[in-house]
């Protein structure tokens, strides 16, 4: 049984580090479908000085960026991945973590209510940064970002 002291907690100094440096973001589970989240946190992250790859199976062109159905595609087509922002159910962020690492990214950050400690874990355990369970539009105005 896990106990509450190993579960991931979210760093400070990493989420601000990675608020404030310009780097290239995928968002996996992006579309251009203005009701979901991931729109208008992408948005968000794009206009902190960030660059957002769209990844949905759909692969979508939104906000300006053109879209890949995998990670592996928008890493062969755009370079190399910094921050994977993760907006699938904690049932599939697993597989995208695992991707993440696949391709090399530096970090992961599972949005708010996508929690798998297992698959944080691995990323930690792989060299990763981890955010897990919240979101850059909530952390940046509280870190004092935006």
């Amino acid at each position: 049984m896990e106990t509450a002291s190993r579960a991931h907690r979210n760093d400070p100094g990493v989420m601000q580090r990675l608020l404030t440096t310009p780097t290239r973001w995928a968002v996996v589970g992006l579309s251009d479908n203005r009701t979901r989240p991931a729109h208008s946190v992408a948005r968000y992250v794009q206009n902190l000085g960030m660059r957002i790859v769209p990844v949905h199976p759909k692969a979508d062109t939104v906000h300006g960026a053109r879209g890949y159905a995998t990670l592996a595609e928008a890493v062969a087509a755009e370079g190399p991945i910094d921050v994977v922002d993760v907006f699938v159910n904690s049932e599939g962020a697993g597989d995208v973590v695992d991707q993440a690492i696949a391709v090399g990214a530096k970090a992961v950050w599972l949005q708010l209510g996508v929690i798998d400690e297992a698959a944080a874990a691995r990323a930690a355990t792989a060299g990763l940064a981890v955010v897990m369970n919240t979101c850059p539009a909530i952390e940046a105005p509280r870190l004092g970002v935006a």
